[in-house]
């Protein structure tokens, strides 16, 4: 696929009122006040600061393309009884929150960027984020993953496997599409609490969580069956309300700023990218985030929005309005899947 194209890589709960208000304390507590010990204990700034060149796309490259093994994961809530995917959030009680997300996405053939002055901006101003990980990516950009899983800035999400289009896939294959950042992210765990930095702070191993609990579909394309087969698994399947067009080469950092700006609403959820393929998206942060705190806006993660008020889920997935996705069907047909053979990479 070129790289130019445009790629987007209520159940009842008698526990949800409190959870909701323990969310609600948990935002009302300043930004600095999380505790960093874990991050700042495992990597010095200059270790978590942006190399040069870890944006570029790497064509070609196919060292991460095998699959990991299938193992017993960790165990996951009941499946997802809502139907259809969170698109924003209805917030209570007038609060102004919004959530900025990020595609990793990164497909077969190739090993994608790492944006890392995205990150890097983001931690500077105390910014909160979600971002939605391909198994690959977390396979091939290990190092940056820990690094994310341990701040509490950062939430992470699964973006399928390998990015491919799950309404063309059915049984094992869409399953292990599913699965794959899953596995993916708890063998990264595993090796990052196994690090003495992590042994020495108490309790730090439980600021990690065990399970992705959140999901996007890769180009925002779904269909009942690959939608419930997400469900089934725990996950919440998340798309959003508010496209900036990052992964279009001619879209400014001043236009996607604009889009941020003039469509943000209270419980919005913001699509961007930070593989390498959001081209102007460092550069626009930094135009939009101090003008959207100065509009009221708080920024939360995916997790802390629905929290904090009720999702407003679509029946299907779509970019801006319902089919205009479908056209992403043409990449189910002419990829081949491979029949790779399982390995663990360690």
């Amino acid at each position: 696929m070129p790289d130019r194209t445009r790629t987007y890589c209520m159940r009842a709960n008698p526990l949800r009122s409190l959870h909701a208000l323990a969310a609600l304390a948990l935002l009302a507590a300043p930004a600095a006040a999380q505790d960093r010990s874990l991050i700042n204990a495992c990597w010095s700034p200059a270790a978590l600061a942006a190399a040069p060149g870890e944006n570029i796309v790497h064509k070609g490259d196919r060292r991460f393309d095998a699959p990991l093994a299938a193992a017993e994961l960790a165990p996951f809530s009941p499946p997802v009884a809502e139907n259809g995917v969170v698109r924003s959030v209805k917030v209570r009680d007038g609060r102004k929150l919004v959530a900025l997300t990020f595609d990793l996405c990164e497909q077969t053939g190739e090993v994608a960027g790492y944006d890392g002055a995205i990150i890097d901006y983001l931690r500077k101003e105390n910014v909160k984020a979600t971002f939605f990980a391909g198994g690959k990516w977390l396979r091939s950009h290990e190092e940056r993953a820990r690094q994310m899983m341990a701040d509490p800035l950062f939430e992470i999400g699964s973006h399928s496997e390998a990015h491919r289009n799950l309404r063309g896939l059915e049984g094992a294959r869409l399953t292990n599409e599913i699965l794959g950042p899953q596995r993916s992210y708890e063998a990264i765990r595993a090796r990052l609490i196994g690090n003495q930095c992590v042994r020495d702070i108490p309790g730090a191993e439980g600021r990690i969580p065990p399970r992705i609990t959140l999901f996007r579909f890769p180009f925002g394309a779904c269909n009942p069956l690959s939608l419930q087969a997400v469900h089934e698994q725990g996950l919440r399947a998340i798309q959003w309300d508010l496209a900036t067009g990052d992964p279009t080469p001619t879209a400014s950092a001043a236009g996607i700023a604009h889009a941020m700006l003039v469509r943000v609403h209270p419980g919005a959820i913001i699509l961007n990218h930070a593989n390498g393929r959001g081209w102007h998206t460092a550069e626009a942060l930094p135009i939009a985030i101090p003008k959207l705190r100065k509009m009221g806006y708080e920024f939360v993660t995916v997790s802390e929005l629905i929290d904090a008020g009720e999702p407003v889920a679509a029946q299907s997935c779509y970019d801006n309005r319902p089919g205009d996705t479908d056209r992403y069907d043409v990449f189910a047909a002419r990829r081949r899947i491979p029949d790779f053979k399982t390995t663990v990479h360690q």
